[in-house]
């Protein structure tokens, strides 16, 4: 009897001590994120920080967001305050992407049919913003937007005419089509997701974007600028209008595609794949996000550590992406990383998180 007794008090000593490690475990993941804003009239999809030296010389983060209904935010004091900027003839568009370079100059794109995708540019801090480019046409829909300087962008549309559409400037000023001759067809009902403004990679020659709608997801590739172009297949959830590759990120040896059904947020199934070999093949993770993902980042100064984030939460990986943990529960569409100091993510109704002090918390 004793000896039972004994067993008893074991095991319940031992679900104390579990159910304290897991209280902790969650009480320290819900301190990485803190809402610096939310109830503006607005669903934001689009993040941008850069950091510059202030008066003291110290690095501090400079932010943008952007979304629908016109709006354009920027934050010049690590997101204490936050000044609402009008782009004339834009009160109504959908912002779905944005890149900033400092303080002054940032690009800022429009999603939806024709006219309604546009890309803007502001050399003044947004006090004003010039029309780059746009097109009348119906199949014309800008999906992402992509710089490695101010005057080097890429941007990613829908398929026209069977193709789809990558325009590039090299001055800032001028946005001219890629050609498409050697690009693969699209497939019926195959297109990109303007969700987060990252279903698109640009870097030196090489484009990356991922697709979805159709009846597969895939890759497509090209690493001379657009002159020849290869699609690969992945594993991510495909076979209707709502689901394929949302997202994609890359380190110094993987890229990592996230996505699923927007429809089915919950669903986690096909949620995440991962390239070893510079997209040509493609492997489910591990173990999978907690369900549908609209945008994932890798933390630099940390190269184990990835974060994604979706309508029904945020997850966690310290393996390079290979295994997801779920840390909370904010409705969040976008996330940017600066490092393991500083992050930034925006979601409906105006949300806008920031990451704190992961060095503090990123060895638990």
């Amino acid at each position: 009897m004793r000896k039972r007794l004994r067993m008893s008090f074991v095991r319940i000593r031992a679900m104390r001590t579990l159910f304290l490690f897991l209280l902790f475990a969650s009480s320290a993941t819900a301190q990485w994120w803190k809402v610096e804003t939310s109830g503006v009239a607005t669903n934001l999809r689009g993040v941008s920080a850069v950091y510059v030296q202030d008066a003291k010389g110290v690095d501090a983060p400079i932010v943008w967001a952007c979304g629908s209904n016109g709006v354009i935010l920027r934050s010049l004091d690590e997101g204490k305050t936050w000044q609402r900027l009008q782009v004339t003839g834009g009160e109504t568009l959908d912002f779905r992407g944005i890149v900033a370079f400092n303080a002054s100059s940032a690009y800022v794109m429009s999603s939806g049919e024709g006219e309604k995708s546009r890309i803007y540019k502001t050399t003044d801090g947004g006090a004003t913003w010039t029309l780059e480019y746009t097109d009348k046409r119906k199949g014309f829909f800008l999906d992402a937007l992509k710089c490695v300087t101010e005057w080097e962008c890429v941007a990613l549309g829908d398929p026209i005419d069977g193709k789809f559409l990558l325009l590039n400037t090299t001055d800032g000023e001028h946005w001219n089509p890629l050609p498409s001759d050697k690009m693969p067809t699209a497939l019926p009902g195959e297109a990109a997701f303007a969700a987060s403004n990252t279903s698109l990679l640009f870097g030196g020659t090489e484009i990356f974007f991922g697709t979805g709608g159709g009846a597969v997801a895939r890759i497509f590739h090209s690493d001379d600028l657009g002159r020849t172009w290869t699609a690969f297949h992945t594993p991510v959830a495909a076979g209707n209008a709502s689901s394929g590759i949302f997202s994609l990120a890359r380190d110094d040896k993987r890229i990592l595609a996230v996505g699923g059904d927007y429809k089915d947020s919950n669903r986690s199934a096909r949620g995440a794949a991962y390239s070893m070999d510079n997209g040509k093949t493609w492997r489910p993770v591990a173990q999978e996000p907690g369900g549908y993902r609209s945008a994932v980042a890798w933390v630099r100064d940390d190269p184990t550590l990835w974060v994604a984030v979706g309508p029904n939460g945020e997850d966690v990986s310290r393996d390079f992406g290979l295994h997801w943990k779920h840390t909370r529960s904010l409705n969040l569409n976008a996330v940017t990383i600066l490092d393991l100091s500083d992050g930034w993510a925006v979601g409906p109704n105006g949300t806008i998180a920031r990451f704190s002090n992961w060095r503090k918390y990123s060895t638990q």
